[in-house]
């Protein structure tokens, strides 16, 4: 039997299909202001928070920092508000987590409100803990939200596997310590010490996540290929 203690979503491009809306209200913000997102920059803000988004793009885009936060927090609330699409395979995962009653945490980098209005277009779904980018006091690539997912769980974060889409949050829950199920949306990723890949979340199911995990003799898990 495996030690699988909690199982913890990132949000934006795992669950939900809005990386690609977040990428779009970041370069419609660059044209506004006559400017273009190289690949690099593209690269670099996906699966960041509005704040560290904003931090790193003012001086490109001339730009004071709090007004670039705003405006691409409240366009990116209006274009989830129009519609969200869950991600192949998600609503049937939280389904079959549920109904074995494993624990299921949210840990996004999108601000609380974003996630909140996000979270109750999942049928439903009930998280145990939701944590967005004010909840923690550093956001990813950090490790705070996992390690404070894991906590609020109980569970060590040994014995969680994170679901996450982007680097930026591949090494914020490796950096915590969990196991990772990396399910690539707009940027590749690479299969790694604790991080294994899975193309679709069609193709994950509990018993996966569970064989990520060290059993709960203190075995040492590892990576699926």
């Amino acid at each position: 039997m495996t030690a699988l203690r909690g199982v913890l979503f990132d949000m934006d491009g795992t669950l939900v299909d809005t990386e690609r809306v977040w990428l779009d209200v970041v370069e419609a913000a660059a044209r506004r202001r006559g400017r273009v997102l190289d690949a690099g920059r593209r690269t670099a803000v996906t699966g960041r928070s509005v704040g560290d988004t904003a931090a790193m793009l003012h001086g490109h885009l001339e730009a004071p920092e709090e007004e670039l936060a705003a405006e691409l927090g409240a366009d990116f609330a209006a274009r989830l508000a129009a519609a969200v699409e869950p991600r192949p395979g998600a609503l049937r995962l939280l389904a079959a987590l549920r109904e074995r009653e494993v624990p299921t945490a949210l840990v996004s980098a999108s601000p609380r409100a974003v996630v909140d209005q996000v979270a109750g277009t999942l049928t439903g779904h009930r998280f145990d803990a939701v944590f967005g980018a004010e909840d923690t006091v550093r956001t990813k690539p950090e490790p705070d939200p996992y390690l404070a997912a894991a906590a609020a769980l109980g569970a060590d974060p040994a014995q969680c596997v994170a679901v996450e889409d982007s680097p930026t949050g591949v090494a914020s829950a490796r950096a915590a310590g969990c196991r990772v199920l990396a399910v690539p949306s707009t940027e590749p990723l690479a299969e790694a010490d604790g991080v294994t890949l899975a193309r679709s979340l069609t193709d994950v199911d509990p018993e996966l996540l569970s064989s990520l995990v060290a059993p709960e003799d203190g075995m040492t898990g590892c990576a699926r290929e």
